[in-house]
């Protein structure tokens, strides 16, 4: 297994995303199986605008991208296939890890609004090659507001550019 991070809390270290669509802000931890991740609702997000005039919440596909992306840094950290990975240049790596490839369901239990601290907490349920598993739970406030399972796969970057 691969150990990828300079600075533990440092999303960037794990992810290619970047603003404004990295959406997770902080890696909590991460073992063999599970990570935890903070992200919060400022509320000027691109995605929060009109979502709704007057009430502005999350969107729960904002939540599901949150949960995939924290499971990205699992794989980033733990199944990592490359011997050295470039989270700059994409261009550079072989694989792009952590593709979503299925949604097998989600449930949203609550809102999150802006000021809110939303924790995300991904497991590995399952790996097999280079597919994986994963059951989510996102929370504010000790509250479960989303819980989900969804399915990633790394695969040639090639592939992902379009080659």
């Amino acid at each position: 297994m691969n150990y990828y991070h300079h600075n533990f809390g440092d999303v960037q270290e794990y992810l290619h995303h970047r603003k404004p669509y990295l959406l997770i802000e902080k890696v909590v931890s991460v073992d063999e199986s599970t990570v935890v991740t903070n992200a919060n609702v400022a509320g000027d997000e691109f995605f929060i605008q009109g979502h709704f005039p007057g009430a502005p919440i999350l969107p729960g596909a904002m939540m599901q991208e949150m949960s995939t992306q924290s499971a990205g840094v699992l794989i980033a950290a733990r199944y990592n296939p490359m011997e050295v990975f470039n989270t700059e240049d994409p261009f550079f790596n072989e694989f792009a890890l952590g593709v979503l490839v299925k949604v097998k369901n989600a449930r949203f239990r609550g809102f999150a609004r802006p000021g809110d601290q939303l924790e995300i907490k991904v497991v590995l349920e399952e790996k097999v090659g280079e597919v994986f598993d994963f059951r989510g739970l996102i929370t504010v406030s000790g509250k479960k507001i989303m819980q989900n399972s969804f399915q990633l796969t790394n695969i040639a970057s090639k592939t992902l550019q379009g080659a």
